[in-house]
């Protein structure tokens, strides 16, 4: 138990200073709050005084946290803290699971909710015990939240009562208000009729007879952008990057507009799409399917052989997908060199190669990627897991949605810059440097591993650029520890966010860059065609006329932020659950994390982490090493790394705590 230096003083004496800011909550009900030029305050549970995670508090500042009688100190030392008011709730609905043991009890899915709550009224009667429900908090007083059940989403542990108990507990919504929903039902009806309109009116350029088609993942319901390729005369090259053109059909002050720009983005399960935009339009009004007109906002670029840019010019335009590829049939017809439209792949492929290649001298990072495909029964159990393969068609339309992207950024601001006095807006997606403590802890981690990092200057000081992390990337490659240093590399990195104030793209390596290209499922892609759209029709919009656009950009960081949380979770409910169908199988894996409890290791197949706890290695007493990643055994001396092989057994899986259990198999 830590203990306060000012123990045995007066409240009145112990206080320091008051303090306000955003609560966060530990899953072991400990509180942090952050205190501009200090360490963060440390507040204990029973000080936390009725406030949950998220919540804007008042803090008194009380002393200092240390360690008990007899232990060094670990780390820097917090100030000690107690709430003292509860400004405003972050939130007042949650997740919880009716008490098999009490039918008025609700236990609160989110384990930063220390405390049981007690309902109050009538329960549904399909809130039996042991179902999921949705609860409002009513009152918390007396260390006792209060409240009633507002929805019933089914039995515990049934697939869809969990994935949309994940999806409501992250702030989503799995349904539409029924204004929305009317708006896009009486769009869907009327179709025909507004593409006809649109085609006839002739301000949008026609693309609907040059070569057009998609390039998505088999699984995709949704198609955002098309690529056309013609190749001029003068043997350059016309590339069309076409994007649904979402803004024209959620216009501003709409209910379809509202709703977007509070969900901000559409979150992606294991098996299902919670959509930004209701079906109507995600998958089929502003869908580019094949065979189809569709409206889009294109991006259109004459490049040379060498990938250069001679031309580019934005527009509203209409066009026909020919057809719809997946990423595995389009990769076949590049192996076989033959195939339906085999000369457009082959100019993309080519132009691909060279703007990557130009990315990568320029030092852009690529962390490659690390997602896993579920095979669910019919009842949404696991019973396959594989490792998703990134090809080169990946990487291809990877690299003009980049283009795309980053032309759209360039493009309008050079437009701001050249009328300053107007203070003309734009929404930029800037990714900062990383913080000096955070790369210094990666080159720590990584010189441990036995890899160089870094770039000492004439002084002998080390610097960290773009292209060192790159390169750190590139010498790993097929190495046995390239998952767990590029996994490391990511995490020390700053979030890439939304902002109206352009500081660049770290990681790309880029000066200007948004989103554009990606409308149906984001939101500030739509304010993006709406901001180049102002542009195009001479009426840019400015700070004064879109005064809350840094606002939209910080709930579309923060839901971006969520609906990636709610991603992540559903994916390892689905890991815990796969193995809990294996107890007593075996596995080799690698050591993915060292900690005073025990190691970690992740199943290759899977991605599941599971924990081989330090009390139950029965060979050797073994003591954490921090500074050597590492757990070293007493007696035998025996090393056990980060990155190093074992081979392990399942022992356990709680899917409720999301956790799974493993032994050393010796």
């Amino acid at each position: 138990m830590h203990t306060s230096i000012y123990k045995g003083k007066s409240a009145a004496q112990e206080a320091e200073a008051t303090v306000t800011g955003i609560l966060q909550v530990t899953r072991k009900a400990k509180g942090f709050l952050v205190w501009e030029g200090h360490e963060d305050i440390e507040i204990a549970t029973e000080d936390l005084n009725n406030a949950l995670n998220g919540d804007e508090v008042e803090v008194e500042v009380r002393g200092v946290v240390l360690p008990p009688k007899g232990r060094p100190q670990r780390g820097p030392v917090h100030p000690r803290g107690i709430i003292t008011k509860v400004i405003s709730r972050a939130r007042t609905q949650f997740v919880a699971k009716i008490s098999t043991n009490e039918a008025n009890l609700a236990i609160l899915d989110d384990a930063r909710f220390y405390h049981p709550m007690i309902l109050e009224g009538a329960i549904p009667e399909d809130a039996t015990p042991g179902s999921k429900v949705v609860v409002q908090l009513d009152s918390f007083e007396n260390d006792q939240p209060r409240g009633h059940v507002v929805q019933v989403l089914g039995a515990a542990g049934e697939h869809r009562t969990e994935m949309n108990s994940i999806v409501l507990e992250h702030g989503f919504s799995t349904t539409f208000p029924e204004d929305v929903s009317a708006e896009a039902a009486d769009i869907a009806a009327r179709h025909a009729d507004i593409i006809a309109a649109e085609a006839a009116a002739g301000k949008r350029e026609d693309f609907r007879t040059v070569t057009t088609f998609t390039i998505d993942p088999a699984d995709a319901k949704d198609f955002d952008d098309a690529l056309s390729v013609r190749t001029l005369p003068d043997g350059t090259h016309e590339i069309g990057i076409h994007i649904a053109d979402a803004s024209f059909f959620v216009a501003e002050g709409t209910a379809l507009d509202r709703e977007a720009s509070q969900r901000a983005t559409s979150v992606y399960l294991v098996d299902a799409t919670i959509p930004m935009l209701p079906h109507e339009l995600s998958n089929d009004v502003c869908s580019l399917v094949e065979g189809q007109d569709r409206l889009t906002f294109s991006a259109v670029f004459r490049l040379n052989d060498k990938a250069e840019i001679l031309e580019r010019r934005f527009t509203r335009s209409i066009i026909h997908s020919d057809k719809r590829f997946t990423y595995e049939q389009a990769q076949q017809i590049l192996n076989d060199g033959a195939g339906q439209y085999i000369s457009e792949l082959l100019v993309l492929q080519k132009l691909s190669r060279l703007m990557r290649g130009v990315r990568e001298q320029e030092g852009a990072i690529d962390f490659g990627d690390n997602e896993f495909k579920f095979t669910l029964d019919e009842k949404g159990v696991p019973i396959a897991v594989t490792r998703k393969a990134r090809i080169e068609t990946n990487l291809l339309i990877e690299e003009f949605m980049l283009l795309a992207n980053r032309e759209v950024a360039k493009f309008v601001a050079d437009r701001a810059a050249k009328v300053p006095d107007a203070k003309l807006v734009f929404l930029y997606r800037i990714h900062d440097e990383p913080k000096p403590d955070r790369i210094e802890e990666l080159s720590i981690f990584v010189r441990a591993m036995g890899y160089e990092f870094g770039h000492p200057n004439k002084n002998g000081v080390t610097k960290y650029r773009a292209r060192d992390i790159r390169k750190l990337l590139k010498d790993i490659e097929g190495t046995p520890e390239e998952k767990l240093i590029r996994l490391a590399t990511l995490r020390s990195m700053a979030k890439a966010i939304y902002t109206t104030k352009n500081i660049g793209h770290f990681g790309l390596a880029f000066e200007f860059y948004t989103h554009f290209t990606s409308p149906i499922r984001r939101y500030p892609d739509i304010l993006v065609h709406r901001i180049l759209a102002s542009h195009l029709d001479g009426h840019p919009i400015s700070k004064g006329e879109f005064e809350s656009l840094e606002k939209l950009c910080l709930n579309a960081s923060e839901k971006e932020a969520k609906a990636a949380g709610a991603e992540r979770e559903s994916v390892r409910y689905k890991q815990v659950e796969y193995m809990s169908a294996r107890i007593g199988t075996e596995y080799e894996g690698m050591i993915s994390g060292v900690t005073d409890w025990g190691i970690y290791v992740e199943d290759e197949t899977s991605g599941a982490e599971g924990l081989a706890r330090m009390s139950a290695i029965k060979n050797d007493f073994y003591e954490h090493k921090p500074k050597e990643y590492s757990i070293v055994g007493q007696r035998t001396q025996t090393k056990l790394t980060l990155g190093d092989r074992v081979r392990v057994k399942v022992v356990g899986a709680d899917i409720i705590a999301r956790t799974i259990d493993v032994e050393i198999v010796r």
